[in-house]
């Protein structure tokens, strides 16, 4: 049995497992806690699998739309080509474990080696993806926008409000203004207003980013992974691409998830361009109309994905400092994020001036210095 001191998360997983000794983990994530071990399947076949739970007292910066991700992913079975398998376990619904490389680690290798490419967020700034996984990731978005409003039989968990009708673009980026705004920024503003005021960012903010993606096109609605960057690609040994971590997922502008995509990949100028073409192909040719208006929507919500960065890496810039409790290189880490996703953002937000980078070092210590003058919250 799990001692007392043992999380839930691994007690959990240990049950699953059949003991304590097949567990490999906590694996690295933000999110959740994450465990993986083997179990035969009924012809005798060894696999892997993850057996995860939410951790405890994270900050939430995304809205969550379905009430399980599992059963989202039995739902997708058949429909959309590689994702991880579910089965059911001792009352639990445990993911079968990828084997592969994240998209992301083989960008950082092929860095290290002197390859083509280099690394960056997501899988890297000026990265150049191999041809063979541009078409597979092309042939995802044809096939969730083959995936109507109507056809994900997975229970959702969002509010009525956060379900406009099928092809209300601006229904839809409305609500991810209004979350952004309720849940990131005012939810949490008595502890971050201070820090966000010194970047010249306050509720009015809102008011500026509303105006940016006002006036969408109509586009018809589809499934959205909601958070397509490198980490949540894996290639197999046979280079088959996967697609993994779908709690973000939702229903809504096919032209959003391209736009999250793009602004997580960072792809090099030439090969954005491709994507942009192939995904104008893919998604018209799985359902009419998913491509209208893209050249004038597109750059709208990019800046839509800019200013949500500033909110959510303002914050975690903050309580990567907190955690790291001055450690050395802490403050200057912390910094590089949130001054990058400032100057990401400067149009997007009409930010008067971005703060230099020794001047978000200076806002930042002060930020920590009044935490710890507040004490324990």
């Amino acid at each position: 049995m799990p001692s007392a001191s043992t999380s839930a998360a691994r007690a959990r997983a240990a049950l699953a497992s059949g003991g304590m000794a097949a567990l490999e983990g906590p694996l690295r994530g933000y999110h959740h806690e994450t465990y993986v071990f083997p179990l035969p399947d009924e012809s005798g076949v060894t696999w892997r699998w993850k057996c995860r739970e939410p951790r405890p007292g994270l900050l939430w910066f995304d809205r969550r739309c379905f009430w399980s991700e599992e059963e989202l992913l039995v739902a997708l079975a058949g429909r959309v080509t590689r994702v991880p398998e579910v089965i059911q376990k001792d009352g639990f619904r445990l993911q079968r474990f990828i084997e592969g490389r994240t998209l992301g680690s083989c960008a950082r290798s092929e860095a290290e080696s002197g390859a083509e490419y280099e690394p960056g967020p997501g899988t890297g700034r000026g990265a150049d993806i191999p041809a063979g996984v541009i078409d597979q990731i092309v042939a995802l978005f044809g096939e969730l926008a083959g995936v109507g409003p109507d056809d994900v039989a997975a229970g959702r968990r969002c509010a009525a409000a956060d379900r406009p009708r099928d092809g209300d673009t601006n229904g839809f980026v409305e609500r991810l203004v209004f979350f952004a705004e309720e849940y990131v920024y005012l939810k949490n503003e008595d502890r971050f207003g201070p820090l966000f005021k010194e970047f010249g960012i306050g509720r009015d903010s809102f008011a500026v980013l509303r105006e940016r993606v006002s006036g969408l096109t109509r586009r018809p609605f589809c499934l959205l992974h909601g958070d397509l960057h490198g980490e949540n690609f894996v290639l197999d040994r046979c280079g088959q691409l996967w697609t993994i971590d779908w709690e973000l997922a939702m229903v809504g502008d096919p032209l959003y998830d391209l736009a999250t995509h793009l602004h997580l990949m960072r792809y090099a100028p030439h090969q954005e361009r491709q994507v942009v073409r192939r995904w104008c192909e893919a998604v018209s040719a799985a359902r009419a109309g998913s491509r209208s208006g893209w050249w004038r929507d597109l750059p709208r919500l990019l800046d839509f994905k800019r200013a949500q960065s500033v909110f959510t890496d303002v914050i975690r810039a903050a309580l990567m400092l907190e955690a790291e409790e001055r450690a050395e290189g802490a403050l200057e880490r912390a910094a590089g994020r949130a001054h990058s996703a400032l100057g990401a953002a400067r149009h997007a937000l009409d930010l008067k001036s971005v703060p230099s980078y020794a001047d978000t070092m200076d806002a930042l210590a002060r930020w920590s210095w009044a935490e710890e003058e507040r004490g324990p919250r």
